[in-house]
Parts: C-alpha cells; sequence; structure tokens
C-alpha cells in the first residue's frame, strides 16, 4: 500500500513493518515528568520511574528525558539529576537527560558545577534540558515575576553564565542583571574553578516549551541547541519550529529537523478497542481528566489542542485526546498515525512517548512499551526529516 504524505511517498506492507529506506531511523524515547497520583507516596513512585528507565534502556529507547517542578503534587519530582545519577548505574546505553531544569530556580554556577560533575558521571550519556519554568506557584516560591517575562530574561543570562564557566579558564567577573558571578583568581597553590563538563564543549543543551510560538525555542534556535514540543494541533506546534527558525536567523545557523523532538501520548495494544479502552481508563485518561485539561483551561491552553477551533472547551475531553491527538491503537495503528504527526509537524527526528505513572496497570504498560520498541518503531527505519 502506498500513502502520499506531502512531499514524501511511503510504500507499507500493513503488518510487515517495511517501508522505504530513504536515510537515517527516526529515534524513539521517553518523556516523564514525571507523573505520579497525588496519593502516590514518594519514595514508591521514584522507584516506578526508576523500574521505567530500566525497562526503556532494555527495550532499546534512545533516551529518557526527566522533568524538574516544585509545586505540583502531579509531577512530584524537584531533582531530575538524582534521578539520573541513580538510573547511571541501572541502565547501560540509554542516554538521560533533565527535562528540564528549570534555570530561573537555580544559582547557574551551582548548576553548572552540578551538570559538570553529573556529566562526568555519565560518561557521555548526559544531556542537559532547560527552560524557563510555566507554573505561577512555582513563580511565587522563588518569587520570579514570570507572568510579565522575567523568567526568560533570567534564563537567557543563566545560560549564558553556564556556557562560560564551562569554556573559560582565566578568571572573570560577570555582573548580571539577576545574577553576579566570578570565576576566581587561583590562590593558595591549589583552589581554582576546575568543574568542566565531560563532554566537550559541553553535553547538549535541549530546550523545552509549552507556549505558542515560544520565546524559549526561539534561544534554542539562536545557540544551536535541540528544540523539544509538545505536539499538539498543527498550528501549535509549527509555531514550535518557526520560532526556533527565527532564533537561528538571528545568529546564522541553520537548525536540523533531526535534532527535534516531538512529545506525544502513546499507548499501544493488540486492538484498536483495547488500547482505547486501556488508555481512557488508566493512568492517562486519569491524569488528563483530573490534572492537565483542567491547568490548561486555567492557563487558557485548550485552544492549542483542538483539531477545529469551532470546538467547544468543553468538548475538549480525555475521551476528546483519545480521538484526535493521543497515538493509541494496535501496532498498525499507531504507525499510521505517527506518519500523520510526522507529516503535520514536517519531519522531526526523535518521537518522545510520555509517560505517567502505570503502577495499575504494570502489564499492560509493559505490553505498550514492548509493542512501541518492538512492532512500531521499527517502521521507521530510514526516514530522513532534512
Amino acid at each position: 500500500m502506498t500513502f502520499a504524505r506531502g512531499a514524501l511517498e511511503w510504500s507499507l506492507s500493513p503488518g510487515a513493518g517495511e517501508n522505504v529506506v530513504l536515510g537515517v531511523t527516526m529515534e524513539y524515547g521517553i518523556f516523564m515528568m514525571p507523573s505520579h497520583p497525588p496519593e502516590r507516596e514518594v519514595f514508591q513512585a521514584h522507584q516506578w520511574d526508576l523500574d521505567c528507565l530500566v525497562l526503556a534502556d532494555k527495550l532499546g529507547f534512545s533516551e529518557a528525558w526527566i522533568g524538574e517542578h516544585y509545586t505540583a503534587p502531579w509531577e512530584p519530582v524537584p531533582s531530575p539529576d538524582l534521578m539520573i545519577a541513580q538510573a547511571l548505574m541501572l541502565t547501560k546505553n540509554i542516554r538521560l537527560a533533565t527535562g528540564v531544569h528549570l534555570l530561573p530556580y537555580h544559582h547557574p554556577a551551582e548548576l553548572a558545577c552540578r551538570v559538570a560533575y553529573l556529566d562526568h558521571m555519565a560518561q557521555g550519556r548526559f544531556m542537559f534540558g532547560i527552560g524557563s519554568g510555566g507554573l505561577p506557584t512555582d513563580y511565587t516560591m522563588f518569587d520570579v515575576d514570570g507572568m510579565n517575562g522575567q523568567h526568560r530574561e533570567m534564563t537567557r543570562e543563566a545560560i549564558d553564565i553556564i556556557l562560560r564557566l564551562w569554556a573559560e579558564d582565566e578568571p572573570f567577573e560577570y555582573k548580571g542583571e539577576f545574577w553576579n558571578v566570578n570565576l576566581p583568581e587561583p590562590q593558595f597553590g591549589t583552589l581554582k574553578h576546575h568543574i568542566k563538563p565531560f563532554q566537550k564543549p559541553h553535553p547538549p543543551i535541549g530546550v523545552a516549551s509549552v507556549s505558542f510560538g515560544s520565546e524559549t525555542l526561539k534561544i534554542a534556535g539562536e545557540r544551536g541547541f535541540i528544540p523539544m514540543s509538545l505536539a499538539f494541533n498543527q498550528e501549535y506546534v509549527i509555531s514550535h519550529w518557526e520560532a526556533v527558525m527565527e532564533g537561528a536567523k538571528r545568529s546564522g545557523k541553520t537548525p536540523s529537523r533531526k535534532d527535534w523532538r516531538i512529545t506525544r501520548d502513546v499507548w499501544v495494544a493488540d486492538s484498536d478497542d483495547e488500547a482505547y479502552d486501556q488508555a481512557i481508563n488508566g493512568m492517562l485518561g486519569r491524569v488528563w481528566g483530573e490534572y492537565l485539561l483542567p491547568l490548561f483551561d486555567q492557563f487558557q491552553l485548550l485552544h492549542v489542542i483542538k483539531h477545529d477551533s469551532e470546538i467547544p472547551d468543553s468538548a475538549v475531553t480525555p475521551e476528546y485526546m483519545a480521538e484526535h491527538v493521543w497515538l493509541i491503537g494496535s501496532p498498525d495503528t499507531v504507525e499510521k498515525k505517527i506518519l500523520s504527526l510526522y507529516e503535520m509537524c514536517g519531519g522531526f527526528g526523535t518521537l518522545l512517548s510520555l509517560v505517567y505513572d502505570n503502577l495499575d496497570n504494570q502489564k499492560g504498560w509493559e505490553k505498550s512499551m514492548k509493542l512501541l520498541a518492538e512492532e512500531v518503531m521499527p517502521r521507521f527505519a530510514g526516514i530522513d526529516p532534512d
């Protein structure tokens, strides 16, 4: 069967997983907020996340991004680097990344040293995800004026300081709007700044954002960082790539779609009906129904989800998400949905599956991960977004 999609033509044998080899292979990873129901005990939640990372490593997932939040009971992890440090000892191949460190809430000199140290622990398996933050309660806790864009200004200043500390050996004095940092002169014969990253000049840097036409993703394009996007409707996701391109023009860079990470909810089962039932009636449906959709509504962001702007906000439910947004179904159905997503975005290099606490349906979750890795993603060998 042949599918014509934009400028690309795909020749597929349904169920056989064969398609035209065009170039590189689409990679697949996971994005962990990490999310757990508020009643989950912190240690138990942490252990589940570690087990999930071990499973992803065994199944050949290329990378895992681990989030950072301070005031969200549904996203209860404030220290992704601690989880990464433990996961490095339990995994072999998967690249582990902060997804993301929220730069306004860290002193850049302290974070530069911590990240560089973790990079040595990872020996090439670490990526440094950065962001500005988006929760008003986090803004309040750290006294950041995020409602007027101060968080983005702080992010830009923080990354300037971090990169300079990693790149320079000669003493300098930095007087910023938000932080003052000095690279000190060596003292007493032995004391000096010495913690630089293992990867040169630094670990890969990823930038995530939720806002339409993201200013933070413009920083990614300007600096040549990895752009990361939630993939909702076409207008929204295209605004993200346009933001990357706008930023790249400032510095004369040429961004590659191979670097673009696209994040979506995925659930694979033997049949479409089984996948729908497990998604809607499992943690995927609960997280969206009880937490994410109400939050998007309060932030006036439901419009970025709708495939038709005429749809009322009240119609955007977990059932709507299952029908129009989530990549759920049998392996054949999920394959077709990924192709549609790929066309909508104009191409991307890595699909990141969102992860939620599925302790109540562990077997179904593990099967979904296995089917995605072994039945679905091998069918995308050869896709070259550039």
